[in-house]
C-alpha cells in the first residue's frame, strides 16, 4: 500500500473505531478527503512592489511568475506577494501578517525573492509621499530579511536590486500627471541599488541578484550607437536607447526585461530531482494501487 493510501486507510480505521455508531458514511468521507489533501507544497515567494505584482502578467508572450512556476512545478508553489506602490516601510508593516511561521498547516518558504526600492528612491517633493531615506531603506531591508517570521522558515534569500530608471521617460509621464518634476531620478535610484548590494554583502547567506546591472547591460547591447563616454542610458541629456524596450514607462519592466530577471534567478532555485516531487509521478502511483 502506498504512503498516500495508507494514510487514508489509517484515518478511516481510527474514525470507525472511535465512534462508529455516531458517524455517517458522508462524514467518514469528509474525514478521508481532509486527510488526503493535507499536504501543502512548500513555497517560493516573491515579496516586493509593483515590479513583482505585475510579474504575474504575460507581456510579449512571457510571464515571469508563470516561467518560475513552470521551473518549480510539482515541487514548490510560487506565491506572489507584490504590492504596487509599497516601499520598505510598508513592507515591514504587513510582514507579520503576510508571513506566518511554518506549521503543519502553513507551508515552509524555501526561497524568498525580495525586490523593493523603486518607491523608496522617490525624491522628496510635495506631490509624492513614497520616499524612504537611504539609510532607513538599508535598515528596513535588513529588518525584512532577518525578521523572526522569515528566519523561522530559514529560506534561501535572493535580494534583488531595482532595475535602472529611465528618467527621460519618467519625467514626461510625471509632468503629464501633474507633478512639478520627475518623482524619481536615475542617479538617485542607482544609489539605492548600491545600497542593496551592500546589504547582500553584509548579511551572511543572502544572494545578490543585480538586476540593475543586467538590465543596463541588455539596454546597452540593444543600443548600437551607445557612447560609453557620454551620459548613461536614461539619464538627462542622454538617450533612452534600449531602455525604451525594457522599461516602457521608464520604471516598470517589459516581458523582455522580465526574461532577464528570470535568467538571473533560475540558477539559484533548485535543482529539483524528478524522483523527489511532492506527489509521485503517475507511473509510480499507478504501480502501487
Amino acid at each position: 500500500m502506498s504512503g498516500l493510501s495508507s494514510r487514508v486507510a489509517l484515518q478511516l480505521r481510527l474514525d470507525i473505531n472511535y465512534s462508529s455508531s455516531s458517524l455517517s458514511s458522508s462524514s467518514l468521507f469528509v474525514c478521508v478527503v481532509v486527510q488526503n489533501m493535507a499536504k501543502p507544497y512548500d513555497q517560493t515567494v516573491l515579496f516586493g512592489d509593483s515590479l513583482f505584482q505585475f510579474a504575474s502578467e504575460a507581456q510579449q508572450g512571457f510571464s515571469f511568475q508563470g516561467a518560475l512556476q513552470s521551473h518549480c512545478m510539482r515541487n514548490l508553489d510560487v506565491i506572489n506577494r507584490g504590492f504596487s506602490g509599497y516601499n520598505t516601510r510598508n513592507a515591514l508593516q504587513i510582514l507579520p501578517q503576510a508571513f506566518l511561521p511554518p506549521s503543519p498547516s502553513n507551508p515552509k518558504i524555501e526561497y524568498l525573492l525580495v525586490l523593493f526600492g523603486a518607491n523608496d528612491a522617490c525624491i522628496d517633493i510635495p506631490t509624492n509621499i513614497q520616499r524612504v531615506p537611504m539609510e532607513k531603506y538599508k535598515e528596513n531591508l535588513v529588518k525584512i530579511i532577518t525578521h523572526d517570521h522569515i528566519r523561522a522558515h530559514n529560506p534561501k534569500i535572493l535580494l534583488i536590486t531595482p532595475p535602472p530608471l529611465d528618467e527621460i521617460r519618467i519625467t514626461v509621464l510625471d509632468l503629464e500627471k501633474g507633478h512639478p518634476q520627475a518623482t524619481r531620478q536615475a542617479e538617485n535610484s542607482a544609489k539605492y541599488c548600491e545600497t542593496v548590494r551592500q546589504v547582500a554583502a553584509e548579511i551572511p547567506g543572502v544572494t545578490l541578484i543585480d538586476l540593475q546591472k543586467a538590465i543596463m547591460d541588455k539596454a546597452i547591447a540593444l543600443t548600437p550607437d551607445f557612447d560609453a563616454n557620454g551620459p548613461p542610458l536614461g539619464y538627462p541629456k542622454g538617450k533612452r536607447g534600449g531602455l525604451e524596450q525594457l522599461l516602457p514607462d521608464g520604471l516598470h519592466m517589459s516581458g523582455e526585461a522580465y526574461r532577464v530577471l528570470f535568467d538571473l534567478v533560475k540558477p539559484y532555485i533548485g535543482p529539483f530531482p524528478a524522483e523527489q516531487t511532492v506527489f509521485p509521478e503517475w507511473r509510480k502511483i499507478n504501480a502501487e494501487t
